[in-house]
């Protein structure tokens, strides 16, 4: 490209400076609005304040927000959503900002709305086996609530121990056990909240079944485009007398990749069965010292739990299966110190991933348990294609992949092979009969690749429910459902430097 021509590049920065101009007066007039109805410690619009909210976990791109606003009251968040509906100002809510698909990015004309101060434990029924909590609650601090009484709160995500309620409605979170007791959506009995407009909703009930449509499952997953989540009833479960884990090697991707299957046609569903291939493997072992073994191509974690006579079956079940699939070790934890070791290394892939590369992109999608061996070696074709490392770890039992692209985000061409990488991933897993996201949501990330899964009807579709709760567009925009322009532009990234530009976005 040639460079500006003089009047050229005095025209650009006369209309960077206008678009600078605007941006601020739309910044104190915004500001001025809040100040009217929140405390002063309670709002933020200095750089230096809003920078810690420019991202989410899908750090590769970074946006800072006009505006924070910091909630302390439900009547403070009301007044937020109807003066910012009053304004047409976009609104993004944010929990704990540990998403990974840029879900909670903020947009730069609009509010982020941080919900971190809500964050009590307002009841906990041991008798329901029900517990109500507020939005801002780390999804493991309801499992600590709820220990006393013997029970807990089943679907973990590997960032429980940060990762909030609200965000984990927002993707319809899992986790290492949620093959056996389901993902977020069958584990929420209500959710309350308020619409863009600041109006009152309730999705579900308290009870087996709630009046009118059943819009929980809409909710749960909507990756905050529908309404703002103020407060979750969530399901409790006993804790189990036993819990047993078996880590089997095996020396050759395909036989892991069968053995997943195997198992589940044998009619055995696990507490947990997940999967780590031979990098990973040793990234983890390298930072937990787990216990794994590093000379095995994949290893499998498959866990039991119940009574103890039910564990004994079960495990001697599952390892029948795990030999007759060609395991070439098996190892199973003497007590639960030893279990915590095993699943020690699967919980901390992420962290350790980051002990070896500058950064790393964690793609999220699903395939038929069948297709796991496929895709593995896709991946591994892909990888000497863009010329990046990906260290492979997933919930292999629903066919959940989680490859991690490593590469290094202040090289913009590294960073444009990654995400040229991980749209491959994407596509792939949508020709193997799979989607593109199963718990990490679409955010920004994987715009593109909706055009991949979806008809222009489809993304259509979602659009009409995305604009029956939110008519003007401005709840968490440019995010989750692509434009038909997007898909006709082929879905690109509008990135520039590992920012989106986005007053291109469209409406939606």
């Amino acid at each position: 490209m040639n460079a500006p021509q003089p009047l050229q590049a005095l025209a650009s920065a006369d209309a960077a400076a206008s678009d600078l101009l605007q941006k601020k007066e739309r910044q104190r007039a915004v500001v001025a609005a809040l100040q009217a109805v929140l405390p002063a410690q309670a709002l933020l619009w200095h750089d230096e304040d809003t920078t810690p909210y420019e991202c989410d976990g899908l750090t590769a791109y970074r946006q800072r927000p006009l505006v924070v606003a910091l909630p302390e009251t439900e009547g403070q968040v009301q007044a937020v959503l109807k003066t910012c509906h009053d304004l047409g100002v976009p609104v993004v809510a944010r929990g704990a900002g540990t998403g990974l698909s840029g879900g909670a990015l903020p947009h730069a004309l609009g509010v982020t709305l941080s919900m971190a101060r809500f964050n009590r434990i307002l009841k906990v029924d041991a008798l329901a086996r029900t517990a109500t909590v507020q939005c801002g609650v780390r999804n493991l601090a309801i499992s600590e609530a709820a220990a006393r009484y013997g029970l807990y709160y089943a679907p973990d995500p590997s960032s429980q121990i940060a990762c909030t309620i609200g965000g984990n409605v927002a993707e319809n979170s899992g986790g290492v056990h949620c093959l056996k007791y389901g993902l977020t959506l069958h584990n929420v009995l209500q959710v309350r909240g308020y619409t863009v407009q600041g109006e009152p909703i309730t999705f579900g009930g308290l009870a087996l079944d709630a009046p009118g449509y059943d819009l929980l499952p809409l909710v749960v997953g909507s990756e905050g485009m529908l309404a703002v989540t103020l407060e979750v009833t969530v399901k409790l479960v006993p804790k189990p007398k036993l819990a047993r884990c078996i880590m089997a090697s095996f020396d050759d991707m395909r036989k892991a990749g069968d053995a997943v299957a195997a198992v589940i046609a044998n009619g055995i569903i696990p507490a947990g069965l997940e999967m780590m291939d031979k990098p990973m493997t040793a990234a983890v072992e390298d930072f937990v010292h787990a216990g794994y073994d590093l000379t095995a191509e994949a290893i499998l974690l498959c866990e039991s739990d119940g009574t103890p006579e039910e564990v004994a079956e079960e495990i001697q079940r599952m390892s029948d299966v795990l030999r007759a699939s060609g395991a070439t070790a098996i190892a199973v934890s003497r007590d639960e110190a030893e279990r915590l070791k095993f699943w020690s290394g699967r919980k901390n892939a992420f962290p350790a991933s980051g002990r070896i590369s500058p950064d790393y992109m964690c793609m999220d999608s699903t395939i038929p348990r069948k297709r796991l061996a496929d895709i593995l070696l896709a991946i591994a074709d892909m990888e000497k294609k863009y010329g990046l490392r990906c260290a492979n770890v997933f919930h292999a039992g629903d066919g959940n992949l989680h490859p991690l692209i490593l590469f290094d985000a202040n090289d913009p061409d590294q960073l444009h092979r990654c995400e040229l990488f991980g749209a491959d991933i994407l596509e792939t897993s949508v020709a193997m009969g799979g989607t593109v996201t199963g718990e990490h949501g679409v955010g920004i990330e994987k715009l593109g690749s909706m055009c991949v899964q979806f008809s222009a009807e489809e993304n259509a579709q979602m659009l009409g429910i995305k604009a029956a709760f939110d008519p003007a567009g401005t709840l968490n925009p440019g995010k989750v459902i692509p434009t038909l322009q997007r898909c006709a532009e082929g879905g690109k990234m509008l990135v520039r430097g590992g920012r989106l530009a986005f007053p291109e976005l469209e409406r939606f």
